[in-house]
């Protein structure tokens, strides 16, 4: 009856999503997903960790040894594993935002419902663009395969466990809420832990890492509730079960980082013998494959029986057919919810590689989120006193290298850059040539700032994605202009000739890199000063940060006051992200940036990243300790 409804309903929507030939009934699909966590399992060797029914699961499934997440953060990374497609190729990629998905592209779901799937999520959405009607025949704290009209249909199931987000972890009802329930005996002595060299081994972060570790005991016995409804409805050999977590652990230098910390997670798929295909679901088999979030859709399909759309920019790593495993795993950092630091990484089996296009900032930047939490207080206090171990203090630095090159099987835990070590010379180049590929070739919207890509999109009525294949966008002259300061005074004519470029997001990345140069880019400051009329307030106000790092605040001061009274989010945002950098420079500007230190209900987050930002200008300049959401 399964079968022949399953072919029924795949007949009447062949026009839509294709199924291929099945030679048995289709598999029911239950993904388990979890928030920030690294593979902290006993069956990744955690000898730390208490999770004896994932560690039965993974004896009972294929455990993914190297798999990435896109981002190393939620809303990015939860773009990319429903569409299949890369939140820089959509415009997803900053933390959060509201990003548009051209016609072509649909959450995979909606091939999966066009194939006579039932598709539920319990409950977390969280893409960054505004779900498609079609997506989910239920998406509610109450969705579940139990609720499906047909016991027969097959389904594809996501439930989405909280219990090891970083608000979890942090001391507070939501902590002892998870823990009441376990034995006295199961909970974490912080004293027996080992600490990762990153953060300071002081009381308040073992005791963090103590929370975080008995939260995923009990997120490993909500795994386990879990299977056993699978058991007891009679499904376990039914179904293909899929774990795995968003991101790395919502720890400072875990999530929001580009290091493994912040993107390996844990991936274990269980495959009933009935579905498996050669070679492939042996139960206890460790796969070392690199495996990306962006393989996670087409992998579905594939099992599922249905085609893969061509837009799609993963492989399936299961199923029939397969092409040949990736040699690289890629990532992105953008925007961090106020603060913009756009990074990009890319992973083989052994080595990473990380291009910072804004080392001319902090790998800390002040964030209000993680700066409520333990390690990072301590963080800032060991800093403050000189305490910090050598792997923690080099991130507390004010500025970062260009590039980070890591062998992380000699390095774990990435601590030390072998980027200007002449051995690892060609390592360095083939690692930094797939990036500058993959920019290239995926068209890394990213390299387009927030405000410009949104005005794009206004303009052309277009979404990201489809606008920078219908028009010319000049992505590596992008590239090549925001790295060309780091060849010093040398490179200001060039960035004075892109002032003149056509296009803004290249005067953009011409006046931040001029402005990166302070001083030494003097003699662009006639053509800085005329860019502050740029018609593109973004350029007008990179232009206004350049003149201030030339101690020339005069006239661009008023520029930065009137963009940051506009209407849009995320030039207000840029503004006072350049008033909280220029320091002392900014006293002028105290009464301006304090009327703004408002709420706005007709923006995304009630404009809160604006606030933040200016909240803590104004901390800094007047010396006092304000707090807001």
């Amino acid at each position: 009856m399964k079968h022949i409804l399953f072919r029924l309903l795949a007949i009447l929507v062949a026009c839509t999503a294709v199924p291929a030939a099945q030679a048995q009934d289709p598999p029911n699909i239950l993904w388990i997903t979890v928030e920030d966590m690294s593979p902290n399992l006993g069956s990744y060797g955690d000898t730390q960790a208490h999770t004896p029914n994932l560690d039965a699961f993974a004896r009972e499934g294929v455990r993914f040894a190297r798999a990435f997440a896109t981002a190393p953060v939620c809303a990015p990374a939860r773009s990319t594993i429903i569409t299949g497609m890369y939140a820089t190729s959509l415009g997803t990629h900053h933390m959060r935002s509201v990003g548009w998905l051209p016609d072509a592209v649909r959450p995979f779901t909606h091939y999966l419902r066009a194939a006579g799937y039932y598709t539920t999520n319990n409950h977390k959405e969280d893409y960054n663009f505004e779900t498609p009607p079609g997506t989910w025949d239920a998406s509610s704290t109450e969705a579940h395969w139990r609720n499906r009209p047909d016991p027969d249909q097959p389904f594809f199931a996501v439930f989405n466990l909280f219990t090891t987000h970083e608000s979890h972890v942090r001391a507070g009802p939501a902590y002892e809420r998870d823990v009441a329930d376990l034995p006295p005996a199961l909970l974490k002595d912080p004293d027996t832990l080992t600490l990762p060299p990153y953060h300071p081994d002081v009381p308040a972060v073992r005791a963090a890492w103590a929370r975080y570790y008995n939260v995923i005991t009990k997120m490993d016995r909500e795994v386990a509730a879990l299977l056993d409804q699978l058991e007891d409805d009679g499904l376990a050999d039914e179904t293909i079960v899929f774990y795995f977590a968003d991101h790395g652990v919502g720890l400072p230098r875990g999530k929001r980082w580009l290091y493994d910390s912040g993107l390996h997670v844990p991936l274990i798929v269980r495959i009933p013998e009935r579905y498996r295909t050669a070679g492939q679901g042996t139960p206890g088999t460790v796969e070392e494959a690199l495996v990306s979030f962006v393989d996670l859709a087409p992998t579905v399909l594939n099992l599922a029986g249905v085609d893969v759309p061509e837009h799609m920019q993963g492989r399936a790593f299961l199923g029939p057919d397969l092409t040949p495993p990736r040699r690289y795993v890629y990532a992105a950092r953008d925007r961090m919810d106020e603060r913009y630091d756009m990074q990009r990484a890319v992973r083989d089996e052994r080595f990473k590689y990380i291009r910072y296009y804004e080392p001319f900032k902090p790998f800390y930047q002040y964030m209000n989120t993680p700066e409520q939490g333990v390690v990072m207080k301590a963080l800032r206090q060991g800093a403050a006193e000189g305490t910090l171990p050598p792997a923690a203090e080099r991130l507390m630095t004010p500025t970062k290298p260009r590039e980070e090159l890591f062998d992380t099987e000699a390095d774990p835990f990435e601590t030390h850059n072998l980027a200007d070590e002449p051995a690892y010379r060609d390592v360095l180049e083939r690692m930094r040539a797939a990036q500058n590929r993959w920019v290239e070739e995926t068209k890394d919207v990213g390299l387009i700032p927030e405000p410009i890509l949104r005005a794009m999109e206004e303009e052309a009525d277009l979404p990201a994605y489809t606008l920078v294949r219908q028009q010319e966008v000049p992505f590596a002259r992008m590239r090549d202009v925001a790295l060309l300061w780091t060849e010093g005074p040398a490179a200001v004519p060039t960035l004075v000739e892109a002032l003149q470029s056509a296009h803004a997001p290249v005067r953009y990345w011409a006046a931040v890199s001029l402005g990166n140069l302070g001083a030494k880019a003097h003699p662009a400051s006639g053509p800085l000063t005329d860019a502050l009329a740029d018609p593109s307030p973004t350029v007008a106000i990179a232009a206004a940060r350049a003149l201030c790092r030339m101690d020339q605040p005069d006239e661009a001061l008023p520029v930065l006051v009137q963009h940051l009274r506009g209407d849009r989010q995320w030039v207000r945002l840029h503004a006072a992200l350049v008033l909280d950098e220029i320091d002392d420079q900014a006293r002028p500007a105290i009464d301006a940036m304090k009327a703004e230190m408002t709420y706005r209900d007709d923006m995304l987050a009630d404009g809160k990243y604006t606030v933040r930002v200016l909240n803590r200008a104004l901390n800094e300049l007047l010396g006092t300790d304000n707090e807001v959401r």
